[in-house]
């Protein structure tokens, strides 16, 4: 006989009275499992024969088989948010079963950070969303899987590079120089937001097949439990975790097809020829027709294989998976690969008092890179008369008279591979019936190596260049806390205490080497061949920086009656960033909550939920430059640091203030207020969730001058008095459930978030946060913070036409008489978006399913930098391409310049189809598998389908990232990776 993992057995025996024994028969049991309520087939449902680990799960029409003895057997049908059910079999060889649900979704269990509650007892503003719910496509991080699916939450892809950078802001973003991106927390292990090499997410290294569910805590209240960390919001990742029962042995294979979506409308050669000649320039005419964008853009194949296995017992639970990602860019030349390794167990031990859990993560990461800027620079403006390749020899051409950006994917190469290993071990022991310790330990180790290289060329002349980049990020975590539980008659009490310690470590090196010959042997492959090694050209350089985080943190959470909710949390946080004089920061919150629904006077109303929720608390944000509380020199030899101690020029080293120290430094400051409506109708078919909410943060952290004019250093760090930067909005999630006694299921839903955001009491008239790049247009800003606006508002010259001289016309708003001057300038508009939105929705019947997702923003503007620097008549005329807009206006004269001003700034709201998945589970049985195969699953899915938007650049979901002095810039887009259009189609088998 075989067991569901395969093994073989000995059939049953049984003793007789007069002492010989007798073997028991076996009997194959097959039935269906559906939901009691709508009789949908529940498929992926385990059944288990009770005190062993054989089992099966039920196929996507809910059928299951399985071998059992005759006799007492007793098989238990358990499924997630079902409650659980035990039938003895007997002598019955089949057997249905219909599962209730478990008061819907009202108990779905909810990660809250050192803990777990169910939706329905939570007093914060939190969002959970299942995997089931992620979003489909080539995925390379989490942020991805949660675009449009929370309200509060953007996402924004800051380019389409495949790991390129994902900007997530949670109730919009609130510091200057300490970022908005919110802690990330990796089954229970708060992570660094740093990058370890390369200019990819941080995030890159998970595999999204591993990910089980992302819990989003938006709100004080349930975010204070992290104190300094907590003001931007918390992710909380959940990995997948093996359960007690069957093993389960899943293949997964998903085959993806990329193409540029949106390529840039450029003049073809034959309207090339005529709009150069137009305007009074002379046609270099090569009499080819080269389409540039197609040249150095490609079909993309992606690939992402996974096998993943689980299973375990009354005790031992274990999961493990092997995942493999190889996603071509549709630039040339770019792509990344992703190997991945995963592990984790639970054992209990000591009548179940003691449980171990074990967590192990290894991944590499290969990014490759061409130069993106200079090789879209170069293909949106290359002459289209020109041939891309020699008619001779078939090889790329090479000309004086420009750089063929097939020659720039050729000489330019930048790879990163990374190594990252997450590892935690986190026993717990059952004190009392109602106290519980845990020990949390844990280690985020992460390796790389970045290679730039230039190769050596004698057409374009280029010596040839190495720089090699290497990092080493380590994040060690020890926590110890106690958990208390106890219910009694109407009450229900929870307490958390606990401590936490944990170490950053970030170090780095560098080297370079100059003047590689022309050779066939790259410079990385050869460093030796480099004839340059000079400390003034190549100096190597280093940095090691270690901070430290002690806290000590609590909770209380109250119920009376299953009615009314009260939370209370407390963390102290110390922090080696911060000043002698403020090492530790005490960050409290409060909530509250009231289950109207639970009241008499409701209970035979519409609502089967109705709980108003109320929420204040204090969080921080310690995400600055370290040691910046401490005194920096700098040591030189130059006339500005020393002077001659004779009559000669010979200066002796010298030693200055970079930096002056500041004790007093410490964090900024979040505090939040919270009124949430939590709802449920049609005995919970339609739910929906309302929250107000008010946001502002203070003791704002920034680099200023000294007010004295004589001080040895011109900047110093410091908390900005009265400066705040406030978010206030209103979210709203609804969503609506149908299901048919057919098996029709049909799925709605979506989410909208107002929000406005405003700095008030900044010392200065305007903190540049972008600038812009291009030629012509070095130093120029794009925007930043201004008094009264929001963040990312556009401080611009008012751009008002062209004059009777053909040139640029600019609002004079000082009233000098000269327009377009610096004083000129004003608020022309924020990149942040004030409305997000986001339409969901699903259909099911029998092995079929459909899914789609919405998503978009408006009220936002964005800064069209690559127009600015490449698309304008002046640069037409010198026959440089570009799109219909470069003739300019009518009277434009040939030499206007195009500075920075409103002539860029375009509207940047969208709406997207983000994703459509279609989905077949095939029945194992009608195909003749099912003696092995519980599940077979088709699936193809289209990703970037279509956007709606007035923009007219690559996409309107753009960050290109032009900081300037470490502040974040927002809402340009200078030559970014275009987005792709892709089409998955996918196989899924579990065994």
């Amino acid at each position: 006989m075989l067991t569901a993992q395969g093994a073989t057995v000995p059939p049953a025996r049984t003793t007789v009275p007069n002492g010989a024994t007798r073997q028991v028969a076996d009997i194959t049991v097959t039935g269906r499992v559906v939901d009691a309520a709508t009789n949908e087939p529940l498929a992926g449902c385990s059944v288990l024969l009770k005190g062993t680990q054989r089992g099966t799960t039920t196929d996507a029409n809910g059928n299951y088989k399985l071998v059992v003895p005759e006799g007492s057997a007793v098989l238990v049908f358990g499924f997630i948010g079902f409650v659980s059910q035990e039938v003895t079999v007997g002598n019955q060889s089949t057997i249905n079963v219909s599962l209730k649900a478990s008061a819907s979704e009202l108990n779905q269990v909810v990660v809250i950070g050192y803990g777990s509650a169910t939706k329905k007892d939570m007093t914060g503003a939190i969002k959970s969303v299942k995997s089931t719910d992620f979003n489909r496509g080539i995925v390379n991080s989490p942020e991805q899987l949660l675009q449009g699916r929370v309200a509060g939450v953007n996402v924004t892809s800051a380019s389409g590079e495949p790991g390129g950078r994902q900007n997530i802001t949670v109730r919009g973003p609130g510091g200057v120089r300490t970022g908005s991106t919110p802690l990330f927390v990796l089954d229970g292990i708060p992570l660094d937001n740093s990058s370890t090499g390369g200019a990819g997410n941080p995030l890159n290294f998970l595999n999204p097949q591993d990910i089980e569910s992302i819990d989003v805590l938006k709100d004080a209240s349930a975010t204070a439990i992290y104190g300094a960390r907590g003001a931007n919001g918390v992710i909380l990742i959940t990995t997948r975790k093996g359960k007690a029962g069957a093993a389960n042995l899943t293949l997964s294979s998903n085959v993806g097809i990329s193409n540029i979506a949106r390529p840039l409308p450029l003049f073809t050669a034959d309207e090339f020829r005529k709009e150069v000649a137009a305007i009074g320039g002379v046609v270099d005419d090569q009499r080819a027709s080269t389409d540039w964008q197609r040249e150095i853009t490609r079909t993309a194949i992606t690939q992402d294989h996974n096998i993943a296995f689980s299973g375990g017992a009354e005790r031992l639970s274990y999961y493990g998976s092997v995942g493999v990602q190889n996603q071509e860019g549709i630039l040339k030349g770019s792509g990344l690969k992703r190997y991945t390794g995963r592990f984790n167990a639970s054992q209990k031990f000591m009548e179940d008092r003691l449980v171990l859990d074990v967590n192990l993560t290894a991944s590499q990461t290969v990014n490759d890179r061409p130069s993106i800027d200079g090789l879209i620079g170069a293909a949106l403006s290359a002459n289209p008369t020109y041939p891309a390749y020699d008619p001779t020899t078939g090889q790329p051409a090479r000309y004086q008279a420009f750089t063929n950006p097939l020659i720039t994917l050729q000489l330019q190469k930048d790879a990163t591979t990374i190594n990252r290993v997450v590892a935690s071990v986190s026993p717990s022991y059952k004190i009392t019936k109602n106290l519980t310790y845990k020990l949390n330990l844990g280690v985020d180790n992460a390796s790389s190596t970045r290679d730039l290289q230039s190769l050596a060329s004698a057409l374009p002349q280029q010596d040839g260049r190495l720089e090699s980049i290497y990092g080493n990020n380590r994040n060690v975590l020890i926590e110890n806390y106690f958990t208390y539980n106890r219910n009694w008659a109407k009450h229900s009490l929870s307490a958390l205490l606990g401590h936490s310690y944990q170490q950053f470590d970030i170090r780095g090196r560098n080297w370079s080497i100059n003047r590689f010959p022309v050779s066939p042997i790259e410079p990385g492959n050869n460093p030796g061949l480099g004839q340059e090694l000079a400390l003034a050209t190549n100096r190597p350089g280093g940095f090691a920086i270690q901070n430290e985080l002690q806290s000590f943190f609590g909770r209380l959470n109250y119920q009376f009656n299953d009615r009314y909710l009260f939370t209370a949390t407390v963390r102290a946080d110390g922090s080696s960033k911060f000043g002698a004089n403020n090492k530790y920061g005490v960050f409290p919150s409060f909530s509250a909550g009231w289950r109207i629904s639970e009241e008499e006077f409701l209970k035979s109303g519409p609502f089967s939920d109705l709980k108003l929720r109320l929420g204040w608390g204090q969080t921080g944000n310690q995400e600055i430059p370290s040691k910046i509380t401490q005194a920096l020199f700098t040591s030189s030899t130059s006339a500005a640091t020393s002077y001659p101690l004779d009559n000669s020029t010979n200066f002796p080293a010298g030693t200055t203030y970079t930096r002056l120290a500041n004790p007093d430094i410490q964090w900024e400051l979040s505090t939040q207020t919270d009124v949430g409506l939590d709802f449920g109708l049609f005995n919970g078919a339609l739910t929906g969730t309302l929250d107000y909410f008010r946001k502002v943060s203070g003791k704002i952290l920034l680099e200023v001058i000294p007010a004295d004019p004589i001080q040895p250093a011109s900047t110093y760090w410091t908390n900005v008095p009265d400066m705040t930067i406030t978010n206030q909005g209103v979210e709203m999630e609804l969503n609506y459930r149908y299901v048919s006694q057919s098996g029709l299921r049909f799925d709605i839903g979506g989410n909208m978030t107002f929000i406005k955001n405003r700095v008030d009491n900044s010392p200065y008239t305007v903190i540049t946060s972008g600038s812009a790049s291009g030629p012509g247009l070095t130093s120029a800003t794009v925007n930043g913070y201004v008094n009264g606006q929001p963040i990312g508002t556009f401080y611009l010259r008012e751009y008002l036409g062209i004059d009777e001289k053909g040139v640029n016309r600019f609002r004079d708003v000082d009233g000098d008489g000269i327009g377009g001057t610096d004083k000129d300038r004003i608020a022309a508009g924020s990149a942040l978006p004030t409305r997000q939105f986001n339409i969901n929705g699903s259909v099911a019947y029998k092995g079929f399913d459909l899914a789609a997702n919405f998503n978009g923003v408006s009220g936002n503007k964005l800064y069209d930098n690559t127009a600015n620097a490449f698309f304008y008549r002046a640069r037409l005329v010198k026959g440089l391409n570009g799109p219909a807009s470069s003739v300019g206006e009518a009277n434009e004269s040939i030499n206007n310049a195009a500075p920075v001003s409103t002539r860029f700034l375009k509207d940047g709201a969208f709406f997207r189809l983000n994703n459509v998945a279609l989905g077949y589970n095939l029945s194992p049985r009608s195909i003749g598998l099912d003696r092995w195969v519980s599940n077979i699953r088709l699936s193809a899915t289209g990703q970037n389908l279509f956007v709606i938007t007035k923009y007219d650049g690559f996409d309107p979901e753009v960050n290109t990232d032009r900081t300037v002095n470490g502040i974040v810039s927002y809402g340009i887009d200078y030559l970014s990776y275009p987005r792709a259009r892709s089409f998955v189609f996918g196989l899924n088998v579990t065994f």
